[in-house]
């Protein structure tokens, strides 16, 4: 951690309220850009901004600064865009960001990105709700590589783990999430569970044939 922000977050504990304003001023505008990214929207992004920053605040005494103040910063203002994303559900395409993060050819799970189950489903909801059944350690990892398109080294400083463990996760994640869209896009395309799901729908007529 450099020295100018070791002493302002000496300073803010030691009851000077405005050295933590000199923090805010400081990392407010990368901050935002980092949540822009997260959340895809301006009002949510400033949203997560000002939690992450009165969370930061509030719990500023456990800070071991032992990482970059930024890093511990990033990893609260991570934490808040996650649950707003659950609260509200977002439409971000997960295709669309491997896309453009790319491949990492050294993981050997990356033939089973969950891409071709959701070039069939067409279907953002069902990919969320997928994500959504992720244990908290896999959709972490998920998100912060497929998704924020961070490198490894990157996400294991957020997350506080090793390397290694942000491969083996993420691999397990991609597994995991493929063999959600297809169970989902298996399960919408069955008509009897549609039938039992829905008792008010109309029966499906014959197609023709010629």
């Amino acid at each position: 951690m450099n020295d100018d922000d070791r002493r302002l977050i000496a300073d803010c504990l030691g009851g000077r309220r405005d050295a933590f304003g000199e923090l805010v001023s400081r990392y407010q505008a990368r901050l935002y850009n980092s949540a822009l990214r997260l959340v895809n929207s301006p009002e949510d992004a400033a949203d997560v901004v000002q939690d992450a920053f009165l969370s930061a605040y509030q719990a500023l005494h456990t800070f071991k600064g032992d990482a970059e103040f930024f890093t511990w910063l990033y990893r609260i203002a991570f934490n808040t865009a996650i649950s707003l994303k659950r609260k509200k559900r977002p439409s971000v395409s997960l295709e669309s960001h491997t896309r453009e993060t790319g491949l990492d050819p050294d993981d050997r799970s990356e033939y089973v990105k969950p891409s071709s189950a959701l070039e069939r489903t067409e279907d953002e909801r069902q990919l969320h709700d997928a994500i959504a059944r992720l244990s908290p350690e896999h959709r972490d990892a998920l998100v912060l590589k497929d998704l924020e398109g961070m490198k490894y080294e990157e996400i294991a400083e957020v997350l506080g783990v090793p390397i290694g463990t942000i491969r083996s996760r993420l691999h397990r994640a991609r597994l995991e999430l493929r063999d959600l869209l297809v169970s989902l896009d298996e399960r919408v395309g069955d008509p009897d569970t549609t039938e039992d799901e829905n008792p008010q729908a109309q029966p499906r007529p014959t197609p023709r044939r010629d």
